[in-house]
C-alpha cells in the first residue's frame, strides 16, 4: 500500500547574514521511493522547484554536516533556535535555505516510523519479483 508523508512549511532563503526572505514548501516522502526524500518549493514562478536526494542525508544532516556535491545538510542555531541548513547547487545556481530543525525531525520521525531505516528494500517488493523470475 502506498503511503505519503507531507509537511507544509516556510523555509527562509538565506541571501546573507543579515537577510533571509521567506520560501513556502512542501517535504515530500512516498513509499514507492523510499529511500528518497522530496523537496517542492514554490517560489513566486509558474513552475515550483522540485529536488529529490536521500532520507538518509537528511536523517543524518539533522544532527551533525554532511553530503557533498549537489546537497549539504548540516545543523546550527540562528535567533536563538534549532535551524537546519540545506545548501543546494546545480547548474542554474546555488542556494542555501534554513528550515526549522523541530518541524523538519518531526516530518522525518514520521517518515521512519512509515519505513524504518534498513526496510527500505522490502517496499520495493525487490524479492518478490526476483522470486517471480527465478520461478519461471
Amino acid at each position: 500500500m502506498r503511503t505519503v508523508v507531507e509537511r507544509e512549511l516556510e523555509l527562509k532563503l538565506v541571501l546573507s547574514p543579515e537577510r533571509r526572505i521567506p520560501v513556502p514548501a512542501r517535504l515530500g516522502y512516498v513509499t514507492d521511493d523510499p529511500y528518497a526524500v522530496h523537496v517542492t518549493f514554490h517560489i513566486d514562478s509558474a513552475h515550483p522547484v522540485h529536488w529529490t536526494f536521500a532520507r538518509e542525508l537528511l536523517v543524518e544532516g539533522v544532527f551533525r554536516p554532511c553530503g557533498r556535491g549537489d546537497v549539504r545538510v548540516w545543523p546550527t542555531r540562528a535567533e536563538g533556535r534549532g535551524v537546519v541548513l540545506v545548501a543546494l547547487c546545480s547548474p542554474d545556481g546555488d542556494a542555501l535555505l534554513e528550515a526549522p530543525a523541530a518541524a523538519v525531525s518531526a516530518w522525518l520521525e514520521r517518515t521512519l516510523r512509515v519505513v524504518p531505516p534498513g526496510t527500505e528494500g522490502e517496499q520495493l517488493g525487490l524479492d518478490d519479483e526476483l522470486a517471480q523470475l527465478l520461478a519461471q
